[in-house]
């Protein structure tokens, strides 16, 4: 019988007094003691978790989103798409757990629905920086964290700022002719639709290698979107499983409101112009 192997042997650290370990740098003992069931259901704890780590994942395309955004106004733009492309695989990860999710049936839920109280995803509000910072801009949406200065004065920030595809429009208007309307529209409402946006792009994906780094930065959206999409839509599917057309948590029509969502469109002249290609 071969001994049990001993890691230290070749070298691994096993002592930790006085140094930094895995546990430390990453914080654990706060991240896992931040799990606070109001029931003895045994699904709550999936059902924390589950937004849990979506919130975390959240705080990371942030993260990225902001940087692509400041890095579309310098001078290089190609590490933008890096970043587009993390936040794309940032949704594909989301998207994924909603599998988990759906593992809780409709009997699971209800045994602590009522826990809940009137809290609800919708008052998510990284989630709606997040809508903001992709140009999806509804001032009402502000009114559910008024209790909060603090994320009330971030979004109202965001909504004064030009949004993600506002700096792709602006990038493109230096290469392109763009109607000066798009450039200056109110930044408080979304994208609408735009023939002379959608033909601006359509010169460049007439013409990719001309344009090279516009047509790969306007795929690099369409495919951020398209993530997006998929997890909205695969949300919808999830909530209808579990608690069928009753009304969210929040108040919200529930199943009928997440199909409305299903409707918007972050980038909708990237849609629009493959129909005049």
């Amino acid at each position: 019988m071969t001994d049990a192997y001993d890691p230290a042997k070749d070298g691994a650290q096993m002592s930790f007094d006085g140094r930094m370990s895995y546990t430390d740098y990453l914080g654990l003992d706060a991240v896992l003691d931040a799990q606070h069931p109001l029931s003895s259901a045994h699904d709550e704890l999936l059902f924390i978790v589950q937004h849990q780590t979506s919130e975390l994942w959240m705080r990371l395309a942030l993260h990225e989103l902001h940087a692509a955004r400041a890095t579309l106004s310098g001078a290089e733009i190609r590490p933008a798409f890096k970043m587009l492309a993390r936040v794309s695989r940032i949704f594909e990860q989301l998207n994924s757990a909603w599998d988990v999710l759906r593992t809780m049936t409709p009997s699971d839920y209800t045994t602590f629905r009522e826990t809940l109280g009137q809290s609800s995803g919708f008052q998510s509000a990284q989630y709606r920086e997040i809508e903001f910072l992709l140009g999806n801009r509804n001032p009402a949406m502000v009114k559910p964290h008024a209790h909060r200065p603090d994320l009330m004065g971030r979004l109202e920030a965001e909504m004064e700022k030009p949004s993600l595809y506002d700096c792709a429009l602006m990038r493109l208007a230096q290469v392109v002719a763009v109607p000066e309307d798009a450039l200056s529209r109110d930044r408080t409402k979304p994208h609408q639709p735009d023939e002379g946006v959608q033909a601006a792009w359509a010169e460049v994906y007439r013409d990719p290698s001309r344009y090279w780094d516009l047509y790969e930065l306007a795929e690099k959206l369409v495919d951020l979107e398209d993530y997006f999409r998929r997890w909205r839509f695969n949300h919808v599917t999830t909530v209808e499983r579990v608690i069928g057309l009753k009304r969210g948590t929040g108040g919200t029509g529930g199943v009928s409101y997440l199909k409305r969502m299903l409707e918007v469109e972050l980038f909708p002249d990237l849609w629009h112009l493959r129909t005049k290609l």
